[in-house]
């Protein structure tokens, strides 16, 4: 709101010094003409047409300028408030009409437009309603300034589509200023804009543009302002800059704009703001910047850019604000930092910095935001720090300060936020240290293993907090200076050692206006009065609870009815689904799972239209899965499994278009292959593991059947006939191969976001699957993004093993043990170079273990036992590691590892030509299987490995990528 309200003072300033140049270039008249009868006419009839509503208008100062449109005797409309006319003619040339409070819709035939004489047009931040803007606005050809700007960032209150912007611009070539922010534009940027020579002003922002940005409009001779910024979907580059380009603001922020930024940026020496975060630019940082000196906001965060942050930047000296946040620079420190004593704001989270903060930062006195988070910062807080009076944020988060909290910090009178949170900080902190600071808003020590001696008094003058992380503190009860704490937002007490009961006082705790409780991975066991029958939460505003992780016993907690994040995960909840949970219209993830839950399952579940994620895995829940899923439904994940659901697979899953992973093992389902839901564009992991599923799987109905399935495991059920070699044909997912281990560390998730006037929250949930890999049943917590894999074990499958197995390049994982299958092992099974794993025992195979097979230098686990196999054993390579198990069974076998030595003329010693990797003693396996927690704030790795060769050279990477990350 802060910004746009800036965007529409400077914009009336604007609207209003161009009407002063105006009257002044005007011939001085004694008496300036009335307004003409037909004009004053249509300004009436445009009030009709519109209601007065407070809330149509952001700006706290709007008032409703028609109110003194009066149609009196004489009453002249160039007195009317908003109104200009031309003093010579009396014609209308002006409408600022912006911040009125008007509501109502546009037409075709709206009286606006036959004012034809009109040069400048203000509507901005009114309620439109999301009205067209009509082709009649054609008929204003003389606009030289036109503002229809939204300030509701939450709302498109206008369309332009029919006109396009490229006919409106065609149009009103005049055009000096043009302000379509927020407005529904969604369509390329017409290159016809480039024409618009007279242009000063252009403001296109979130008007939901796509395609690339035309470079030629950089290039205006006049343009001073450009912003197309919260255009997501728009691409561009930026062009190579004159001296003479007169710029003074550049706004592309959250856009597709990539590339490098170009010395020649340099050039614009006029430039007072340049805001590109949230874009894709890489490369260096141009040294050239510093030649900007006119600079006063400068924003990069959020890019790809890389290499030092140039020294050049100390010439900035003019600089109120620099944000360089979340960017890919290599280690440095802040030497360069201190001349730019005008700064306000400072954001340099994620930028590589090392070493001490330097006590040149004591010199930006104006300093209201420092923010230097996750950073490799060294060192105490200084203490110097109090003389930054004006500080209202102060985040040092996630570094590797040590020592204790200076208490000079108390001295920072006007501080709203402060995290310390995730250092290494020690020693004894009084709440009261930072209760004192009445400003406080937010407080974020998590992960700091500190005491809290908690005093028992407070008075009227203690700070009033929204925020407050404890994560990890190293807690054991609920810190009793929270009962004063009534206008919580947010608490986080995740991962403490609070045990016993949750006392009734916190029920107390921002009652109205709490949105966020995380009490996870603590020892809870019950609430200390709690009615059971009808377990109600009482937070009216409450959007996300976090109770996992605990020891929690009897009845399911019912969240209010504005929730929209439920877990409850790993306790001991007992009883069955309140049907109270139908009123949670607004829940996107509820999570359930590894409790004690059951009955039967409430038939609303599948109606709630905004669910993304549904987790009741490991339950008691019985009965058939309901039914009747709507068609808009959002869903993304489902598990059910290690239940005892039956029946059929309701048919109407197959409306779960938006659907990625469907979990229904260890069940008692009983149905035929579920081909259906190969009509699901999205879906990647199907498991219908250890149930009743039944006869054969047919062919495909289409070759387009599931196009993104990775995952399918079909084990321990009662299929028949042939393997679904059709289907293999069509699983284009999963014959993509030389996957890149740069993308080992991407877990498939489900992201939810839950806005908030103040607040969002985004929430990752990672999906997991239970899967046998070789030969152990395991859980996987989290599921490796390209991971491919095939299990049909443990079924009645029948015949050959089909060449066309051969063509699923992608595969990790290949399980068809224990079913009928006859004749031998398909050569084919060599171009499966992604290949770990591979179970084909308690089958009839007979004839040789094909020697192709030792191209599957990746391949740490192969079980080829209880078959009908002969012949020699290849040598070499991978096949060098496995033991006699994987062979045991096959009686006609011979060599290494087994005792039984074969005939000279038998034996294979060399490997087949073309090998696509050098020799080596032990190829390291690309896929190794891990299962993975992460400890919130502490960077802990709790896992284990199955398999061989997880070699030290891979382990380091793997930390590097993925467990330092945290």
């Amino acid at each position: 709101m802060g910004s746009s309200m800036c965007l529409l003072i400077s914009m009336r300033l604007l609207f209003f010094l161009s009407i002063f140049h105006y009257l002044n270039s005007c011939s001085s008249l004694s008496t300036q003409p009335l307004c003409n009868d037909f004009e004053s006419f249509a300004l009436l009839q445009f009030k009709q047409s519109f209601k007065i509503n407070v809330s149509a208008s952001s700006d706290p100062f709007a008032y409703p300028k028609i109110s003194s449109w009066n149609s009196g005797e004489r009453n002249d409309c160039c007195s009317w408030d908003g109104v200009l006319c031309d003093r010579g003619t009396g014609y209308v040339i002006g409408l600022d009409l912006s911040s009125s409070q008007l509501y109502g819709s546009f037409n075709s035939s709206s009286s606006l437009f036959h004012l034809v004489y009109l040069q400048k047009l203000n509507l901005a931040d009114n309620d439109f309603n999301y009205s067209q803007i009509s082709p009649s606005i054609r008929y204003l050809s003389n606009l030289t300034y036109l503002n229809l700007v939204s300030l509701d960032l939450s709302l498109n209150l206008l369309k332009l589509q029919k006109p396009s912007l490229k006919s409106l611009v065609e149009n009103l070539t005049s055009l000096k200023h043009l302000y379509l922010g927020k407005v529904s534009i969604s369509s390329p940027v017409p290159h016809t804009l480039a024409n618009l020579s007279s242009l000063k002003s252009l403001s296109l922002r979130g008007c939901e543009l796509y395609g690339e940005f035309p470079m030629e409009i950089f290039k205006l001779p006049n343009l001073q302002f450009l912003s197309v910024r919260d255009n997501e979907n728009l691409t561009g580059y930026l062009p190579e800059f004159h001296s003479s380009n007169p710029l003074r603001i550049l706004r592309l922020a959250n856009t597709g704009f990539s590339g490098k930024l170009p010395d020649s940026i340099g050039n614009l020496k006029s430039l007072i703001e340049l805001g590109i975060s949230h874009c894709y630019f890489s490369g260096l940082v141009p040294t050239s910047l510093g030649n900007l000196t006119n600079l006063i906001v400068l924003s990069l965060s959020s890019n790809k850019f890389s290499g030092q942050i140039p020294f050049s930047l100390a010439n900035l000296t003019q600089l109120s604000q620099l944000v360089l946040s979340t960017n890919s620079f290599s280690a440095q420190t802040l030497s360069w930092l201190g001349k730019q004593t005008k700064l306000t704001v400072l954001h340099l989270r994620k930028t590589n910095l090392y070493g001490d903060i330097p006590s040149s930062l004591k010199n930006l006195t104006q300093l209201t935001v420092l923010s230097l988070a996750r950073n490799q910062l060294t060192g105490q807080i200084p203490p110097w720090l109090r003389n930054l009076t004006q500080l209202t944020k102060l985040d040092l988060g996630t570094n590797k300060f040590h020592g204790s909290i200076p208490q000079s910090i108390c001295r920072l009178a006007n501080l709203e936020y402060l995290s310390l949170t995730s250092n290494n900080l020690s020693g004894r902190v009084d709440m009261d240290l930072f209760l004192k600071l009445k400003n406080l808003t937010a407080l974020q020590l998590s992960g700091i293993h500190l005491s809290f001696p908690i005093n028992s008094t407070f008075n009227a003058s203690t700070a009033k907090l929204e925020l407050l992380g404890l994560n990890a503190c190293n807690l054991t009860e609920f810190p009793t200076f929270l009962r004063s704490q009534h206008e919580l937002k947010i608490l986080f007490l995740h991962q403490n050692k609070i045990q016993g009961q949750i006392p009734n006082w916190i029920f107390n705790i921002g009652k109205q206006t709490l949105l966020s409780l995380d009490l996870s991975s603590n020892f809870l066991k019950t609430f200390e009065s709690f009615n059971h029958t009808r377990p109600i939460l009482p937070w009216y505003s409450l959007l996300r609870l976090d109770l996992s992780s605990n020891k929690l016993q009897g009845s399911l907690p019912i969240p209010p009815p504005s929730i929209a994040q439920y877990n409850v995960t790993n306790n001991k909840l007992t009883g069955e689904i309140s049907p109270l949970f139908c009123n949670l219209s607004s829940i996107l993830m509820l999570d359930l799972s590894h409790n004690n839950l059951g009955g039967m399952l409430p038939k609303c579940l599948s109606k709630l239209s905004d669910l993304v994620v549904l987790n009741l895995q490991n339950n008691n829940f019985r009965g058939i899965l309901p039914g009747i899923y709507m068609e808009q439904s959002r869903l993304k994940a489902i598990d059910v499994s290690q239940n005892q659901l039956e029946g059929q697979v309701p048919r109407s899953l197959s409306n779960c278009t938006m659907l990625e992973i469907l979990l229904l093992g260890n069940n008692r389902f009983s149905d035929i292959f579920p081909s259906w839901l190969g009509k699901l564009p999205r879906l990647r992991v199907l498991s219908l593991q250890s149930n009743g599923f039944h006869s054969a799987i047919g062919k495909p109905e289409s070759s387009l059947d599931f196009p993104k399935l990775q995952i399918i495991d079909v084990s321990f059920n009662n299929f028949t006939g042939k393997l679904p070699y059709e289907h293999f044909q069509y699983w284009t997912s999963m014959k993509v191969a030389n996957l890149t281990f740069d993308k080992d560390n991407a877990y498939m998730v489900a992201a939810t976001f839950t806005p908030n006037s103040n607040f969002g929250f985004e929430n990752y949930f990672s999906y997991t699957l239970e899967m046998t890999n070789k030969g152990i049943k395991t859980l996987y917590q989290k599921i490796q993004d390209h991971l491919v894999a095939i299990d049909l074990s443990s079924n009645k499958f029948d015949g050959e093993i089909s060449e066309v197995i051969g063509s699923l390049k992608g595969l990790h994982l290949l399980n068809i043990s224990n079913n009928i299958l006859t004749g031998h092992i398909p050569s084919s099974l060599e171009n499966l170079t992604e290949l770990e794993s591979l179970d084909i025992s308690q089958n009839r195979l007979s004839g040789e273990i094909p020697s192709q097979l030792l191209q599957l230098t990746f391949l740490a686990f192969f079980n080829a036992s209880n078959n009908y196999l002969t012949g020699p054993i290849p040598q070499g390579r991978q096949f060098s590691t496995f033991e006699n198990d994987s062979y045991l069974g096959n009686t006609g076998l011979c060599g290494v590892p087994l005792t039984k030595k074969c005939k000279i003329s038998e034996t294979l010693t060399q490997p087949p030509p073309n090998s696509k990797q050098g020799e080596g003693s032990n190829f390291p396996s690309k896929f190794d299987w891990v299962v993975i927690m992460m400890g919130y704030g502490s960077g802990l790795i709790i896992g284990f490995v199955i398999g061989n060769n997880l070699t030290i050279r891979k382990w380091e990477r793997f930390l590097k990528n993925f467990g330092r990350r945290q």
